[in-house]
């Protein structure tokens, strides 16, 4: 059913928009059907299954990280890691600098914002963001490079609440490009909408939609965080 999934979810994605299968908890398997079936793009919140995954599967795979990183796992993704959607502190990108720097890279990141009524979320505010660019600290990190922002809506059936929570990281958006990455092309990516929220997400300006139960199935547990 991968295959039949990843068809149905391409023909309804709008132009510009790319599709993260996010394969968390997932066996390989499941990642290798949908490899074959022409999916690049992975997303995982767990560094370490991140790592195992990548180990054995397809050297062309863009690995995204989705999840909340702490800062000890960094070196575990440090060497392959095509985007970390999950910077929600200067630290935390000192750390993937540090970390970058010794595989001779730049790591691409997108900066969290919590729009979520929920207060479990992870993410910056505004003002964090302001604070984080505007650090003499945040001018000295060679090794990343920032390329947008990411949000999780409110887990809610009010899409009205979604529509205006997307919205506003969009204006968030516009207002860092305009302030601090003038001139900077690769400052392009809006990572919002999972599975149940992403026509939304897409209609608001998203170009990176997390879908996993769309294409994978239900999981077994819990309700769904980040897919």
């Amino acid at each position: 059913m991968i295959k039949e999934n990843l068809a149905k979810v391409r023909s309804t994605l709008s132009d510009g928009v790319r599709l993260v299968a996010v394969s968390k908890t997932k066996p390989v398997e499941m990642l290798q059907e949908a490899y074959d079936a022409g999916q690049r793009l992975f997303g995982e919140n767990k560094a370490l299954e991140m790592r195992d995954k990548h180990q054995v599967l397809p050297s062309d795979i863009e690995w995204h990280f989705i999840g909340h990183l702490q800062t000890n796992k960094v070196k575990y993704i440090a060497p392959y890691v095509s985007l970390i959607h999950s910077i929600d502190s200067l630290n935390l990108l000192q750390v993937v600098n540090k970390e970058a720097v010794k595989h001779n890279r730049v790591i691409d990141c997108l900066l969290q914002f919590h729009i979520a009524t929920e207060e479990t979320k992870f993410g910056l505010d505004m003002e964090e963001a302001k604070a984080l660019l505007d650090s003499p600290e945040f001018t000295q990190l060679k090794n990343v490079r920032i390329v947008g922002l990411m949000g999780m809506a409110t887990n809610t059936p009010n899409r009205d609440l979604i529509r205006q929570e997307f919205h506003t990281l969009h204006t968030y958006f516009d207002q860092l490009a305009d302030t601090y990455f003038k001139g900077h092309p690769e400052f392009k990516e809006l990572s919002m909408g999972m599975s149940h929220d992403y026509d939304i997400a897409m209609e608001e300006g998203s170009t990176l939609v997390r879908l996993g139960t769309s294409i994978f199935g239900a999981r077994d547990y819990g309700i769904p965080v980040n897919d």
